[in-house]
């Protein structure tokens, strides 16, 4: 981690989103030649998918993940589960190149003990959207979450405890990470319809890396 820590050395730009939430531009930068290769071995394992909602919506954001546990709706419900429901497999491993921008940022905005067992990886391509909601599906809300933006620009919500809550909207960019927890771990969030366009290294679509302590 010390290598890690010496190529962040140079003060994030940062913006306070709520109590316990920080907004860190840029952060995820520095490590994107990591950063990419493990998300290719993690794809090659699990392939995205758009999964289906319990009320049988089939989502537009596809979806994988890496990590301990993976996070999947069915008909039956929203979880968390150790094995990739379309191979019958544990879902790949963590990179290490995942585990330690999700280490660093999350001790960056003040929350150093924070060590990611899940990561939920989101495709969204042109059209795509993801509706207001809340993370809690994990056992334990003390730990945040670290949400890692690559690729083309996205429109983020950001709520409060109530769905009805005033929502304010912050523009994502390639390399931007959001970390939130404490007293806003459980507010409503979204990404709004995702604009066409071409990313110069990830062509027409934007890529979500969510880190969450499961279990």
């Amino acid at each position: 981690m010390t290598d890690l820590f010496a190529k962040l050395a140079v003060e994030p730009s940062r913006e306070s989103m709520a109590e316990g939430a920080t907004l860190l531009r840029g952060f995820a930068l520095s490590l994107e030649g990591q950063i990419l290769p493990g998300l290719r071995s993690v794809i090659a394992e699990a392939p995205f998918r758009h999964m289906v909602t319990p009320g049988g919506y089939t989502m537009s954001v596809a979806m994988t993940n890496c990590g301990a546990a993976g996070w999947v709706t069915d008909r039956s419900g929203y979880r968390y589960d150790r094995l990739d429901p379309e191979s019958g497999k544990p879902w790949p491993p963590l990179p290490s190149s995942f585990l330690d921008l999700a280490i660093a940022a999350a001790t960056e905005a003040g929350y150093p003990d924070f060590r990611p067992d899940a990561c939920l990886i989101n495709r969204y391509e042109p059209g795509a959207r993801l509706s207001l909601h809340q993370d809690k599906d994990e056992r334990d809300f003390s730990h945040p979450i670290v949400s890692v933006s690559l690729g083309l620009p996205a429109t983020f919500q950001f709520g409060g405890p109530n769905r009805t809550d005033p929502i304010r909207k912050y523009a994502l960019r390639h390399g931007d990470v959001v970390v939130w927890g404490g007293p806003s771990r459980l507010f409503y969030h979204g990404v709004t319809e995702l604009k066409d366009g071409e990313h110069e290294t990830l062509g027409r679509m934007r890529i979500n890396l969510t880190f969450r302590r499961a279990r």
